[in-house]
């Protein structure tokens, strides 16, 4: 099959798709071009599974929590029938948004015409809809979009007919079992708005080399760029594993229990493509949430999670503070580093760059990225 994309060459292509020492970067345009994030809307973002919440964030019958999904606006529902469901926002009669942000309801009542739904998205009530031949409320019910429950988080696909995410993950789940993701709760989250294309975040994530630049002080000395390392991925996911450089130093939290002693010490970066980014030491998870909203913009939320058990250990909320400061700290320092990143992809004389073996992440999402884009 020839494979083809708007504004990429054969070769850009053939560049890109070469064995990982011979490697280079996607093309500029993968980056820039609104006529190819069009393509990411259609054929990766419309088709793949999003994390939008965790059990805990809506814990009780009624919790609803409100977002956006590939441009349908969901919400993420409790139900008081003790299911937890993603359905649409859009009332079924004039299409206003029935709920924004986060709470607990019995009911969601479109401010436009006050037609209500209850939390298993039934239509309880259509004032004054008398006469309206053949009118049948139960056609009317708020559309629900097919979710999937992965280690406490609720992910959501609009594709009816993708691939359950379960069974394509299952080597990755099986890596990280030990560190019991299911039992964490959101402690804290931190909230961003950034000014570049959604794969500059992801890939950052997902490489140590930039450590010796971007971290001198903060990562390197921990965890060392050149000791880092990639394990081969039989799915639409990918593993940054990072040894710590002190393995011989105790930990600041407590670990999981069952965890290996390298488990707790070594911090490891995770993707499930496209973005379902985790950041995973010891007992402490970072949940790098995104939102593309265009070929150069994008909002982020940093959730920090922490064991459902670790709430009882002393000094709860300043472990969580700590954390926090941490973690804003990281971010902006890769935050420096991405601003400078787009402002050499913006210019024109830009091209593709070569990629470093240490980049292995990146070349692995590179092949399922353009399995996307130019499949059928």
């Amino acid at each position: 099959m020839v494979e083809t994309l708007p504004g990429f060459a054969g070769e850009m292509i053939a560049r890109v798709r070469a064995p990982l020492a011979q490697a280079w970067t996607l093309p500029v345009a993968a980056y820039t071009s609104g006529e190819v994030y069009a393509r990411e809307e259609a054929r990766i973002f419309r088709r793949s599974w999003w994390p939008l919440a965790r059990l805990d964030q809506v814990g009780s019958p009624g919790d609803y929590l409100s977002l956006d999904l590939a441009g349908q606006p969901v919400m993420v529902v409790h139900g008081h029938d003790r299911k937890v469901r993603v359905l649409s926002r859009v009332c079924r009669h004039r299409a206003a948004l029935v709920a924004e942000g986060a709470g607990n309801r019995k009911l969601f009542t479109c401010p436009y015409h006050s037609w209500s739904y209850d939390t298993g998205g039934a239509l309880v009530r259509a004032p004054l809809m008398e006469g309206a031949e053949g009118f049948d409320p139960a056609a009317c019910n708020l559309t629900e979009i097919r979710s999937e429950i992965w280690e406490g988080f609720i992910l959501a696909n609009l594709d009816a007919e993708a691939p359950p995410f379960a069974p394509q993950v299952d080597t990755y789940t099986r890596y990280f079992e030990n560190f019991r993701l299911s039992d964490l709760i959101v402690a804290r989250t931190l909230e961003f708005e950034h000014g570049w294309n959604w794969k500059v975040l992801v890939e950052n994530f997902m490489e140590a080399y930039h450590h010796i630049g971007v971290h001198p002080e903060t990562f390197e000395p921990a965890f060392h760029a050149r000791d880092s390392r990639v394990p081969e991925s039989d799915g639409p996911w990918s593993i940054l594993h990072m040894p710590s450089a002190h393995p011989d130093e105790p930990s600041i939290l407590p670990p999981p229990p069952g965890l290996e002693d390298w488990q707790a010490k070594d911090l490891f970066a995770s993707v499930a493509f496209p973005h379902f980014l985790l950041g995973i030491q010891g007992a402490s998870v970072l949940w790098y949430q995104l939102f593309p909203n265009g070929p150069d913009t994008l909002s982020l939320k940093i959730h920090i999670c922490l064991p459902f058990w670790l709430q009882e250990a002393e000094g709860f909320e300043e472990i969580v503070e700590g954390t926090a400061q941490f973690a804003t700290a990281i971010h902006m320092e890769d935050i420096a580093a991405n601003d400078s990143v787009w402002a050499g992809l913006s210019a024109p004389l830009t091209g593709q760059g070569r990629l470093s073996p240490l980049e292995k992440s990146i070349w692995q999402m590179n092949q399922w990225w353009l399995d996307q884009m130019t499949g059928v």
